[in-house]
C-alpha cells in the first residue's frame, strides 16, 4: 500500500527522491531523530537502512522527543530556524515503516528528519 500524503514518490529510505518537485506547504507534520554526536547519528542511520521503523529508531537513539517516536507534530514554516527550515520542506511525505529522510546538521547536532504530512 502506498503511503498517504501529498506530493511524494514511493518511500525508499535515505535521501532518494529528495529534491523532487513538491507542492508548496506552510506547515509539516515532522518526526526527527536528534543525535549530538556523529557516531550516534551514524548508528541510527544504519538501523534505518536495515529497515527498522523510524519511530523505533527514534525511541532508541534520539536525544529529543524519544518517548513520542521522534514526533514533533505540526510545525509552521515560520516556526523553524536556519538549516532545519531550509531543508525540511524539500523532504517528500513518507511513513515510519518506509521513511524518506534527510540529515540536517544544526547547532543542536544531527537531525534525521522525515515528513509525515504537508499542508
Amino acid at each position: 500500500m502506498a503511503p498517504k500524503g501529498k506530493g511524494k514518490k514511493p518511500a525508499g529510505g535515505g535521501d532518494d527522491g529528495v529534491g523532487a518537485k513538491l507542492k508548496s506547504a506552510q506547515s509539516l507534520k515532522l518526526r526527527h531523530i536528534l543525535c549530538e554526536k556523529h557516531s550516534k547519528h551514524t548508528e541510527a542511520l544504519e538501523e534505518l537502512k536495515k529497515g527498522t521503523a523510524f519511530n523505533v529508531v527514534a525511541e532508541k537513539y534520539s536525544e529529543d522527543k524519544a518517548r513520542n517516536g521522534g514526533s514533533l507534530g505540526w510545525m509552521q514554516r515560520t516556526g523553524m530556524i536556519g538549516a532545519f527550515q531550509d531543508n525540511a520542506f524539500d523532504i517528500p511525505v513518507s511513513t515510519c515503516a518506509q521513511p524518506n529522510y534527510k540529515v540536517i546538521k544544526s547547532s543542536h547536532g544531527y537531525h534525521i528528519v522525515m515528513v509525515e504530512d504537508r499542508k
